[in-house]
């Protein structure tokens, strides 16, 4: 008896497979009409699946893992939504010593912009702020150590480290005159003595560069852009006091004295997370849904843990198909399969709206070197249906195949 129940188990295995098989649900030529994007050379080494209906229609590599870059924020918004909720706000905490030193307690808010930091200043002084002297970063939420794996040293804003107290996204904009002056670039932002130092070595013009680019230096200068961006809106609200600027850890016998929730909730952080794929934005979400899952501190290995476990067993993804070690898409350590993105798209629907529109497909982008991917929804008769396209290769013909499968999406 148990010889045939395992019999019968490994037939009804054996036909699961045969049913989401590649070569069982390629297009051929004979049925519809057309070559398949493999047939006409347009992959080298890469895979995708296309949806109708509620099922497969066409697909190439359907288990086999890819590098899938940006795309991968579609499974960190959707774990971020499931673990913490669409109207999750994240805090920041405030308490004042009987010195009037400030501390200031961060929890990872990707959103601690220069709007939001002037508000908080005129609370502050609201609740009976008098006076500010030193002003303590408390970035101890977050014990990440390194940046998230992938990224780089650059100044670029997409190399941006993550922290549980940064502000406008760890990057700083700024403009440099052909006479040397430095200057914020943005109305909101006051101009800050950290912008000149950091414009030293730049050419006049426009500039938005990382301010964590330097990996020794990444800590201290993120303490101390923050510190400096709270003192420049202390003195605009004519709150009286000075001092250093330093990252202390709050003493636990404080009272708290403000605790700020952020003006966007976690649904209204997607869109533009997704608009403009912003790294540092998604990795917040990653690392924060990590520490809803297992506590603060927040840590990588925590957020990898707390990722594969509600990939598993909510979503019913296995690690065969899926392995993502940090939530923006820089790592080329992350690996998902054209049938977990397609899985995970199917879930993600709901939020479609979220998603970039192009000549009428939700179409989320991802690049790296030697990478091109593509995910979204196709739509017929106002019903959405998913597909994925990842390339692993060096010849980037991403375009020419999305064209491909939504003329075997439109004929089927």
């Amino acid at each position: 008896m148990i010889k045939r129940l395992l019999l019968l188990s490994l037939l009804l295995f054996l036909l699961f497979v045969t049913a989401f098989h590649p070569q069982s649900l390629a297009i051929a030529k004979d049925i519809q009409g057309l070559y398949s994007p493999e047939e006409m050379g347009f992959i080298e080494n890469g895979g995708y699946a296309v949806k109708k209906d509620g099922r497969i229609i066409a697909a190439h590599n359907l288990h086999e893992k890819f590098v899938p870059a940006s795309i991968v924020k579609i499974a960190t918004s959707l774990t971020a939504l499931r673990v913490l909720g669409p109207k999750y706000r994240f805090e920041t905490h405030f308490y004042i010593d009987a010195n009037q030193n400030l501390y200031i307690k961060g929890f990872g808010d990707p959103f601690l912009i220069s709007e939001e930091i002037s508000f908080i200043v005129r609370e502050l002084k609201k609740l009976g702020c008098q006076r500010i002297n030193n002003i303590y970063i408390d970035d101890t939420a977050f014990n990440i150590g390194i940046s998230a794996d992938g990224a780089g040293l650059s100044d670029n804003p997409y190399d941006a480290q993550n922290n549980a107290l940064a502000v406008n996204f760890n990057t700083v904009n700024l403009t440099k005159e052909k006479t040397g002056k430095v200057h914020s670039a943005e109305v909101q932002t006051p101009t800050l003595p950290l912008m000149a130092e950091l414009a030293e070595d730049l050419e006049p013009g426009l500039h938005r560069i990382n301010i964590s680019q330097y990996e020794t230096a990444g800590h201290e200068i993120i303490s101390r852009y923050t510190g400096e961006l709270f003192r420049a809106f202390q003195h605009s609200e004519n709150i009286p006091g000075e001092g250093i600027i330093a990252s202390r850890k709050t003493p636990g016998n404080l009272p708290l004295f403000y605790k700020h929730q952020s003006s966007k909730a976690l649904e209204d952080i997607i869109a533009p997370l997704m608009l403009y794929s912003n790294n540092f934005i998604a990795n917040q979400l990653y690392l924060a849904l990590g520490a809803k899952v297992y506590g603060y501190p927040a840590t990588w290995k925590k957020s990898r843990g707390a990722v594969a476990d509600i990939l598993l067993n909510e979503f019913g993804i296995f690690a065969s198909e899926i392995r993502i070690v940090e939530g923006s898409g820089l790592s080329r350590k992350n690996l998902v399969s054209p049938y977990a993105m397609i899985l995970l798209l199917d879930l993600f629907k709901p939020h479609s709206g979220f998603l970039p529109q192009e000549d009428g497909m939700f179409l989320k982008s991802g690049t790296l070197k030697g990478v091109y991917s593509f995910g979204g929804y196709f739509s017929d008769n106002n019903d959405l249906d998913s597909f994925v396209l990842m390339l692993n290769q060096d010849k980037n013909t991403r375009r020419i195949l999305l064209h491909e499968l939504e003329q075997i999406y439109n004929k089927y």
